[in-house]
C-alpha cells in the first residue's frame, strides 16, 4: 500500500511544484554561467543573448564592446545548442509537466558543462583569448540546450537564461492579483535565482577563481539527477495505475 505523501505528489500541482523548483535551478546556474563569462571571458556572456546582440551592434558602430569574435562564438554556440535540444525534445504526446525527453536534452548539455569544467582547470581559471573562445563555444552550446529543452516545458515566461519575459509576465500579472499567485512565485523564483547564480559566480571568482565552473556544472548535474528520479518515477506510477484502470474496466 502507498504511502500519503507517495500519492499526494501524483497530484499535478506537486509536480508542478517540483518542476519550478528544478527551473529555479537551472536559473541560479545560468545566473552564474553569465557572470562568469562576462567577467572572465571577454565580457560576452553565454546565455544571455540579447546582450550579445547589443554588443554585436557596438562594436558594427565603431562605439566599442567585446570583440566580434568573442561574440559570434558565443551566438553561434547558443544557437547551435537550441537546435541540438530541439532536436531531442521533439516528441512530447503525453509528458506531462515535465517530459523526460527535457531530462535527456539537459544529461546532454552536461557534456559541454563538463568541458567548460576540464578546459578551465587546465588553464589554470586564467585562459588565453584563443581558449576563451572554446570556453564561451562550449557553454554556448550548454546554455541553448538548456533554453530550448525549458522552453519545452511551455511555462509561459520562464525560459531560466533570460529575465526580460518574466519580469514582462510577473509585472503583468500585478493587473490579475488574486488568480496569479502561483504563476507570481514562480516568475519571482526565477528572478531571485538569476540573482543568486550571478552573485555566487562572482563570488566564486573573486575568492576561488579555479572553482567557479564547478558551481553551475554541479547544480544542473544535481537538476538532471533529481528530474530523472522524482518526475520518471511518477511517470512510472502513474503509466501503471493507467494499466491497472484498463484491466479493471
Amino acid at each position: 500500500m502507498k504511502s500519503e505523501s507517495s500519492k499526494n505528489f501524483h497530484d499535478p500541482s506537486d509536480a508542478s511544484k517540483v518542476r519550478d523548483l528544478l527551473l529555479n535551478a537551472l536559473a541560479v546556474s545560468s545566473g552564474a554561467v553569465d557572470a562568469i563569462s562576462y567577467l572572465s571571458l571577454g565580457k560576452v556572456f553565454s546565455a544571455f543573448m540579447t546582450g550579445n546582440i547589443a554588443f554585436l551592434g557596438l562594436r558594427i558602430a565603431g562605439a566599442g564592446g567585446p570583440g566580434k569574435v568573442a561574440i559570434l562564438v558565443a551566438m553561434i554556440a547558443f544557437a547551435v545548442g537550441v537546435y541540438i535540444s530541439a532536436r531531442v525534445v521533439r516528441p512530447t504526446e503525453g509528458s506531462g509537466v515535465w517530459p523526460q525527453r527535457v531530462t535527456v536534452a539537459l544529461s546532454i548539455s552536461l557534456i559541454p558543462h563538463a568541458a567548460f569544467v576540464a578546459i578551465w582547470f587546465a588553464s589554470n581559471g586564467q585562459p588565453s583569448i584563443n581558449v576563451s573562445y572554446v570556453l564561451l563555444g562550449v557553454w554556448g552550446i550548454a546554455m541553448g540546450m538548456q533554453s530550448a529543452a525549458v522552453r519545452n516545458l511551455h511555462v509561459e515566461g520562464v525560459f531560466t537564461t533570460a529575465a526580460t519575459a518574466t519580469i514582462i509576465v510577473l509585472v503583468s500579472d500585478f493587473a490579475n492579483w488574486s488568480v496569479t499567485a502561483a504563476e507570481r512565485r514562480r516568475l519571482a523564483g526565477v528572478l531571485v535565482s538569476l540573482f543568486v547564480g550571478a552573485t555566487a559566480g562572482g563570488l566564486l571568482l573573486v575568492h576561488a577563481q579555479i572553482y567557479a565552473p564547478v558551481l553551475p556544472f554541479a547544480i544542473t548535474l544535481a537538476t538532471v539527477a533529481t528530474a530523472a528520479i522524482v518526475m520518471h518515477e511518477r511517470d512510472n506510477n502513474k503509466l501503471n495505475q493507467l494499466n491497472l484502470l484498463k484491466e479493471k474496466s
